[in-house]
């Protein structure tokens, strides 16, 4: 299932056309259109999934393991030093296509990877003691 309106449902359907680098069953994986680093890829799964939460569990799993032979495969032919896997859910994440997608951005020595980093929060013991009673599954 696609939506009309989404970008990557559209790169997906041949009407954008993209740099298709890997394509399974399940995913087709394109150059980033607007590349941190030399050879930046998207992963896309075939369907429609706002986000993570929307994708079912069988999708979900096969992620990681198209991550890791593209992330192999970058490090092998661009010899780049470290791999940033990243995907955001939500806008307050920093999700601006809402079809769940993961960048997969190699990283060279000597690059900026200050990207994908954060500053850190300061939280007490107890604070942190309470948001684990808080979150604990």
């Amino acid at each position: 299932m696609r939506d009309d309106n989404c970008i990557f449902c559209k790169i997906l359907n041949g009407d954008i056309p993209s740099r298709v680098v890997f394509e399974d069953a399940d995913f087709q994986v394109i150059m980033d259109a607007e590349p941190a680093t030399k050879g930046h890829c998207l992963i896309l799964p075939k369907d429609h999934y706002a986000n993570v939460f929307e994708m079912p569990d069988e999708v979900a799993a096969k992620v990681l393991p198209t991550a890791k032979k593209v992330a192999a495969h970058l490090k092998k032919t661009l010899h780049c030093d470290g791999i940033n896997l990243v995907q955001n859910n939500g806008e307050a994440a920093g999700q601006t296509v809402h079809h769940f997608h993961m960048h997969v951005i190699p990283r060279y020595e000597g690059g900026n990877a200050k990207d994908v980093t954060w500053s850190h929060s300061e939280f007490s013991a107890e604070e942190l003691d309470k948001i684990r009673d808080q979150i604990r599954m």
